[in-house]
């Protein structure tokens, strides 16, 4: 999935956007420069993860509902924080779009004869993969997809996967690697765990043990995600 359509230039127009209080600028910087980037973002977020139970007819019917609902969350961007606005409002676009598969599927599956769900019998996580190799997500979109997801699950869950309040927040100075991934520049393992340490002050053995966990959380629903086609933690 090509970044090229969201260039930096994307990224400073969602800041500026969000900065301006003119009505006018406002409509003139999001038409100008944020309104391409979101229309091909969700474009290829639903092809390329075949989010294809739709309510329309027409995908881009499907693509101005997203993009009307990321309008209402462009306030929310915080480039502050690390996260590049491709990925978090690509992030957004891929928990709609489940929700959305979700309940389409679910009024098929209410409305359908037997037969017909015996032949689709796809779910709304399931990526859908043919024969032919260009049609196969790469090894790299999968890792991205099943990220965010880990992250998300792992971030709303977090007191109930480690209830100690220390071992938490352990986990959340781990999972922010995660979610800053794609800025992230540091690859040395000593590195990382001063990074974490950076943010909360504990011995290297309490990190390594909280880590294992979450590997082992993440390499459990990878390898159910690789067999199934879909996503449970």
């Amino acid at each position: 999935m090509s970044k090229n359509y969201f260039t930096q230039e994307t990224e400073n127009a969602i800041v500026a956007y969000n900065l301006n209080t003119n009505p006018e600028e406002r409509s003139r910087i999001y038409s100008e420069k944020i309104h391409y980037a979101f229309f091909k973002l969700t474009q290829n977020i639903i092809h390329t993860f075949k989010f294809y139970y739709t309510e329309v007819e027409n995908i881009e019917d499907l693509q101005h509902e997203i993009i009307t609902f990321l309008l209402t969350k462009i306030h929310l961007f915080d480039p502050s924080k690390g996260t590049k606005a491709y990925s978090y409002f690509g992030t957004i676009v891929k928990r709609w779009l489940i929700l959305y598969n979700e309940n389409n599927y679910k009024k098929r599956v209410n409305s359908s004869p037997i037969e017909t769900l015996e032949e689709d019998n796809s779910y709304s996580y399931t990526i859908e993969e043919n024969n032919s190799p260009s049609d196969k997500l790469s090894h790299n979109d999968k890792i991205a997809f099943f990220t965010d997801l880990f992250v998300e699950y792992c971030t709303n869950n977090i007191y109930t996967l480690f209830p100690k309040e220390i071992d938490a927040k352990i986990a959340d100075a781990i999972l922010e690697l995660f979610r800053k991934r794609d800025s992230l520049i540091i690859f040395n393992k000593k590195a990382l765990y001063i990074y974490i340490r950076e943010q909360i002050d504990v011995k290297t053995p309490k990190i390594t043990k909280i880590a294992d966990r979450l590997h082992s959380i993440f390499k459990k629903g990878y390898i159910f995600y690789l067999e199934n086609g879909y996503i449970k933690f």
